[in-house]
């Protein structure tokens, strides 16, 4: 079963629907349990295994423990790409809407990997993290989105060291700019038209998780062109 978070729009959507037209059975979660829904409704011709939807605000722990306490079987791959966007020169930016940003990006990651670890440390389970090439290079007029994903990075660096010697793989994804409605609730206006498709994103990031026997690729930035 493969649990994706973030699931009711972007690239959690696009994900959700290339692996559900491979018959995988799926976990979809995310904040807004209408548009979680309507996703996983319009998934379910496409599959003949089950697509549950079940809505979560990952920053609350006791949301998390109901998510995990939902799941029929031990995922074998986690996906995790909840978070939002909030951007503009520091000295505008609005205080209730910076510890929004903090709760949806870290602490939701925090609370996630947390209790998949208590649960599963001696699971042979991939993580996937997606963060934003923001995690990698500061980027002015995104002061605190860069922050919120720079401590993302760091928290996913240290969580590899803590699980050296468990079966459990995390891997690092740092997508760059998306055509998604990401943009219009951050606040920030852009020409995205160059920008990939949320569907161009899924596919390349899709056949990046491919692993062997003994080998995966840990860290994956998706570049536009």
């Amino acid at each position: 079963m493969i649990l994706i978070t973030g699931a009711s729009s972007g690239l959690g959507a696009a994900l959700a629907a290339l692996y559900a037209k491979e018959n995988e059975p799926l976990t979809l979660t995310g904040r807004n349990a209408e548009r979680l829904h309507t996703v996983a409704n319009a998934l379910t011709p496409f599959s003949n295994r089950p697509i549950a939807a079940v809505a979560a605000n990952l920053a609350d722990v006791q949301s998390v423990n109901s998510l995990f306490d939902s799941l029929t079987a031990i995922p074998k791959t986690i996906i995790h790409c909840a978070g939002s966007g909030y951007f503009g020169p520091i000295e505008t930016q609005d205080v209730n809407a910076i510890q929004a940003l903090l709760n949806n990006n870290i602490t939701s990651t925090i609370l996630l990997v947390r209790e998949l670890i208590k649960r599963y440390k001696d699971q042979a389970i991939t993580l996937v993290i997606v963060m934003s090439t923001a995690a990698l290079a500061a980027k002015a007029g995104e002061s605190t989105y860069c922050a919120a994903k720079w401590a993302v990075r760091g928290f996913i660096e240290s969580v590899r060291l803590e699980l050296k010697h468990s079966p459990m793989k995390l891997i690092a994804v740092y997508p760059g700019g998306m055509d998604t409605g990401f943009w219009p609730s951050s606040g920030k206006t852009l020409d995205t038209s160059s920008f990939m498709s949320a569907d161009e994103a899924a596919t390349m990031l899709k056949q990046a998780l491919v692993a062997t026997a003994h080998g995966y690729i840990a860290d994956i930035s998706i570049q536009r062109g």
